[in-house]
């Protein structure tokens, strides 16, 4: 989640829901697609990336479009996932939504147009009966385990908000669910498409800045709402799993490494926000060849979500790096010269979804696959164990991990208006 997204924690409801038994001809296809997979997971075991991303808008066969159920109608659904639909439909359908929330699935189902309607408990039915290719979790980071191994054991992909889950084990036990089950599992980092934070990327690789040594990243805001749920510890909240994982992630993707040894420290003012989770954390990461990555997340200041890399040569600085409601910017200066890249808002999610049904069609693991989605989850556990013990600690080496590359990156028109919210908030409210 940025700092503008929310899950959907609407309570049960009873009645039925409409059901549209319409096949697709696209579930065919990724049916059949099912036979690379063995290939593409041989390629999600090296470290070499795949870069695959073009394809999505060069390949030369026609696209046919996948049918996507969205489950959770929270904020970040209601505000750009469900509106990226209009923007990838090229390669993707909403055909079915499923929430508790008996008003949202009204409202949101006379909006787009969809008529299968569920209830989370006719999730299993839902993916039956409707013939959906994939699931798009958006749901409170608690939820994300059961739901991905339901839909892992229904034979439907699975695309997943981060964090991909709450510990490792959970993370661990989708990736193999889907893994047997043969379905994709694709963690939803949308910036791995974005253009500020690619141009980043390929500025750095390509030696503009010299060597690399150095990351450091703010991303906070203010959380006014006690009831709202990334104040819970129970269902996954706390500012490390939420928006530290961004700086988390940018910070391997900077370095194309894993953190070898992490140490973090809770920060709490006393305020009563804050009884469950820690209000703020600051954390070092070091990684090989002696870099290093410095970051603090908290939900108790201003809003703010930048990230700088300095270089032996000169430095990058994206500010704004991790937010969807706006464009982005990337500066680079070398000595006394500075050279700016404004990048226009983008739909991000479109993006992901564009790029996610591709994967499916042609049968090739995502970046980022779930491998990367444990990734970040590791290291947020080994930081939350560091606070605990109060010293540094070691983290073995993790197999399995690519990283983005800029050529997955996708553009596609920003959502014209911010459709009007049913039944949600934004994160700061």
């Amino acid at each position: 989640m940025s700092s503008s997204e929310s899950h959907d924690t609407s309570r049960p409801s009873d009645g039925k829901r409409s059901k549209r038994a319409t096949k697709s001809s696209a579930t065919t296809t990724a049916k059949s697609s099912r036979g690379k997979r063995r290939t593409a997971k041989r390629a999600a075991r090296t470290s070499e990336p795949v870069e695959i991303a073009s394809q999505a808008r060069t390949s030369k066969r026609p696209a046919e479009r996948l049918r996507y159920a969205v489950v959770g109608l929270g904020h970040i659904a209601q505000t750009a996932i469900l509106p990226a639909f209009a923007h990838a439909k090229s390669h993707a359908e909403l055909a079915a939504l499923i929430t508790h929330d008996r008003t949202k699935l009204s409202a949101l189902g006379r909006t787009y147009g969809v008529d299968a309607l569920y209830d989370y408990s006719e999730l299993r039915r839902c993916l039956r009966e409707e013939s959906i290719d994939v699931i798009y979790i958006a749901t409170p980071n608690s939820e994300h385990h059961e739901l991905a191994l339901e839909a892992a054991a229904s034979g439907v992909h699975v695309l997943c908000e981060k964090p991909l889950a709450v510990t490792e084990r959970e993370c661990i036990e989708m990736i193999r669910a889907c893994e047997r089950a043969g379905v994709l599992l694709m963690t939803a980092y949308r910036l791995h498409f974005e253009a500020a934070n690619l141009k980043a990327l390929e500025s750095i690789r390509s030696g503009a800045i010299g060597d690399p040594r150095i990351f450091s990243s703010v991303f906070s805001f203010q959380i006014a709402d006690p009831d709202n749920i990334r104040l819970r510890r129970d269902l996954g909240g706390g500012p490390l799993h939420d928006i530290g994982i961004y700086c988390i992630n940018a910070a391997r993707s900077i370095f194309r490494a894993e953190p070898i040894e992490v140490q973090a420290w809770a920060l709490n003012s006393g305020d009563p926000r804050f009884r469950e989770i820690d209000e703020s954390i600051t954390a070092t990461m070091r990684f090989p060849g002696d870099r290093i990555a410095t970051f603090t997340c908290s939900y108790g200041v201003a809003a703010t979500g930048w990230y700088q890399v300095v270089g032996t040569k000169g430095d990058i600085c994206v500010d704004p790096a991790y937010e969807y409601s706006e464009g982005l910017e990337t500066q680079v200066t070398i000595g006394s010269k500075s050279k700016t890249h404004r990048h226009p808002k983008r739909d991000q999610f479109a993006a992901e979804l564009i790029y996610f049904s591709q994967c499916v069609l042609d049968g090739i693991e995502p970046e980022p696959s779930g491998w990367e989605g444990l990734a970040d989850v590791r290291t947020i556990r080994a930081l939350q164990q560091s606070i605990e013990r109060g010293c540094a600690l070691e983290l073995p080496p993790i197999k399995h991990v690519r990283h983005p590359v800029p050529q997955q990156r996708i553009d596609r028109p920003p959502v014209p208006k911010a459709p009007n919210l049913i039944n949600a908030r934004p994160a700061s409210e």
